[in-house]
């Protein structure tokens, strides 16, 4: 099986290729990142004798998506499975960000995602089994405050991919929502796990682990996956809780937070 990746030089996206790779799957792998790509593939080459494919694609934009995949359509094998890794935050305050940086959040964590999953399903071969994994957060449970745009955008993640799952369960198509906490991706993400403090440890999820049992769990036909005890736990908050309580408590751990975040990011 080939699997299709976006934002293949993240920290999740490469973890995500390491274990398709470890399983013997092919790779064809996408971001923005020229160097990052031909740096994965070397490493997955090398390490799991991998066959990797790589196109360096702006998938917010839909020309370069577009023939992104005119080159997979015109490839002998088609990809069976795709994992929607990329996305993106901008932390701040709604109001103390640029509209356009705002906007940037939807454009790639919603509309690209879409664009990429609708074309995927389009052009897969429909006669075998296509598995889909969207990133969507543990924050997609939550109306939170200073992360409104980020959390709500993967609230419409998580809805679509269950929605979209018994859409299309009986034409050989598994849809599952990938729900984590905190990921060390990146300096900024190890940033703001330390300046959650207790909470920050507790909800973070090891990379290597998240994306073993992600590939096992869709391929298993799970709706949605959420790594951690902890943060199954904190999960049953969003269910029972009044969101409006729910906004008033996040607000308040986030505000002091996300201070601490962005003082230690300068």
């Amino acid at each position: 099986m080939m699997v299709l990746i976006t934002g293949a030089c993240g920290g999740l996206g490469r973890a995500m290729a390491s274990e398709c790779a470890r399983r013997g799957f092919e790779l064809f792998l996408t971001d923005i990142s020229f160097e990052g790509l031909d740096s994965i593939r070397q490493g997955l080459e090398r390490q799991f004798g991998a066959v990797v494919y790589t196109h360096v694609c702006d998938i917010t934009d839909a020309g370069q998506t577009a023939a992104m995949f005119e080159r997979i359509k015109g490839m002998e094998k088609k990809p069976g499975m795709l994992l929607n890794i990329a996305g993106i935050d901008h932390e701040g305050g709604f109001m103390t960000q640029p509209g356009e940086r705002i906007a940037d959040i939807v454009r790639l964590n919603v509309e690209a995602t879409l664009r990429m999953t609708h074309t995927a399903l389009d052009i897969r071969n429909k006669t075998e089994k296509f598995y889909i994994v969207n990133v969507s957060s543990l924050a997609s449970l939550y109306p939170i405050p200073l992360k409104a745009t980020y959390a709500a955008s993967k609230r419409f993640l998580l809805d679509f991919s269950i929605a979209l799952g018994q859409e299309l369960k009986y034409e050989n198509v598994r849809v599952m929502a990938l729900c984590p906490g905190g990921l060390p991706t990146t300096r900024e993400a190890l940033h703001g796990i330390a300046a959650q403090g207790i909470w920050g440890s507790l909800t973070t999820n090891g990379l290597g682990l998240v994306a073993q049992r992600t590939i096992s769990r869709v391929m298993a036909g799970r709706r949605v996956y959420i790594p951690g005890v902890v943060n199954r736990t904190l999960s049953i908050l969003g269910v029972f809780a009044p969101p409006a309580m729910v906004a008033r408590l996040l607000y308040k751990r986030w505000r002091q937070a996300q201070r601490q975040w962005l003082t230690d990011s300068l």
